[in-house]
Formats: structure tokens, sequence, C-alpha cells
């Protein structure tokens, strides 16, 4: 992809693509890797940038699964976890990694993968830094190929 080139979320597919991404993902937190992967999967849909699945032996550090679930209409009922923060162990973070433990068909290729939020740990692709997509809802990573006026999750997009 040239640098001018961007991926416009707005023509992604719905019902979402999950496929294998090649691209290194890494997330650390107080420059502790607690992840870190070139066997992850995305999930492109329409109007959210990629979120990126990783593998469990992907992990560093140790997940505790407490009892928020979710659905999803595509993937179905998502399991979510607490992490400490491997700096200050006495800090935990509630419901900011989830996985699907018995996906629907179209998504079995990431169960028990684990997507993070991109926060208040950092997440990479390829090396770089992303940021959050917007809002607090969705947990897209904003890479800097994406076009960023087609994204949904800041004010005024919901209805998109």
């Amino acid at each position: 992809m040239s640098s001018a080139a961007k991926l416009n979320p707005r023509n992604f597919p719905r019902p979402p693509l999950c496929e294998r991404t090649p691209r290194q993902l890494q997330v650390k937190w107080n420059d502790h890797v607690i992840a870190d992967t070139k066997e992850g999967y995305w999930v492109l849909e329409t109007h959210h940038p990629p979120t990126y699945y990783l593998p469990p032996a992907s992990l560093k550090v140790q997940l505790q699964k407490n009892n928020r679930s979710t659905f999803c209409e595509w993937k179905g009922a998502a399991t979510y976890y607490d992490i400490a923060n491997p700096a200050k162990p006495g800090e935990v973070v509630k419901n900011r990694i989830w996985s699907y433990d018995s996906p629907t068909s179209r998504f079995k290729d990431i169960k028990g993968y684990l997507c993070f939020y991109a926060g208040p740990w950092d997440c990479f692709v390829d090396g770089k830094k992303v940021e959050p997509q917007p809002g607090d809802f969705y947990g897209g990573w904003m890479t800097s190929e994406i076009q960023r006026d087609t994204v949904k999750g800041g004010p005024g997009t919901y209805g998109w």
C-alpha cells in the first residue's frame, strides 16, 4: 500500500469480514510487553477501523475472566477480562479486553482470541502506535492508513 493509499471503512463489508493478518500486533503497558504476535486476525466492519484479535499464546501476563458479557449480532456473546498493571500490580483494569468463547460459525477462527481496547496501554500495528476508535464503545484501532472521516464512534456518527 502506498503512503497515499487509505483504508476506507465505509467500504468494509457488512456482515463483517474476519481474516488472518500477517501484521505484527503488540500491546505494551508501562514499557512491559503484555502481548505480541504475527498470528492475529482482523475484523473489518463497515464504518469501523479494524479490530484485532490476538491468540492467547501471545499473552505475556495473566488475565482474570470476570462476569461481564455483551452480545454482538455477528460474533455472539463476548467474555471480558480484568488485568493487573505489570508496573503497579495493585492497579487492575476491568472490561478492556474481551474474547468470544463460542463465536458464531462465521467467526470460529477467533474463538478464544483476545481483543484489546487501545488503552490504557499502548497498542501497535507493525511497530506504529495506534489511536483508539473515537468514542469509548467500539474497540477499533486507528492507524495512519485509516480514512478518518468514514469512522463511526465520534459525536454525530452513531446513526450511520
